[in-house]
């Protein structure tokens, strides 16, 4: 390899800084940090198929770590996304549901976001983009 941009890991690095910002920069304006962002988008979309998740399903869905996720949770909690419900089932687990502004808001920020991810690509680039990072994940 003559030069560092030639290694996937490297570009990929670089990718993901620059999406990181770009995320932080789409997010600020609707009041969502990133990890809230993705537990908030998550959350949303189980309850849109008919789940309402623990916080240990919720982050296990999301991929974050249970002990951050319920901090997290309880933020977008006292921001009146989300709300935590006692399992009818077993009192020591809470069911998270969206409130009618984190429905509103979710899909809204799943947009920006993927928006800035894909905005440098054209429509094909993107879908072929797509389609590589469900084939590394």
């Amino acid at each position: 390899m003559e030069q560092p941009e030639e290694s996937p890991g490297f570009l990929l690095w670089h990718v993901t800084l620059r999406w990181q910002r770009d995320v932080t920069a789409v997010l600020q304006p609707l009041g969502l940090t990133h990890v809230q962002f993705v537990l908030l988008a998550t959350a949303w979309w189980l309850n849109d198929h008919g789940g309402k998740p623990s916080q240990v399903e919720l982050a296990t869905v999301a991929g974050t770590d249970v002990k951050m996720a319920s901090q997290v949770i309880r933020a977008l909690e006292r921001k009146e996304l989300i709300t935590r419900e006692t399992s009818a089932t077993d009192t020591r687990i809470r069911r998270l549901g969206v409130t009618d502004a984190g429905a509103a808001l979710a899909p809204r920020a799943i947009e920006a976001v993927d928006r800035a991810l894909l905005a440098r690509l054209s429509p094909t680039t993107g879908r072929t983009f797509v389609t590589a990072l469900k084939q590394l994940r």
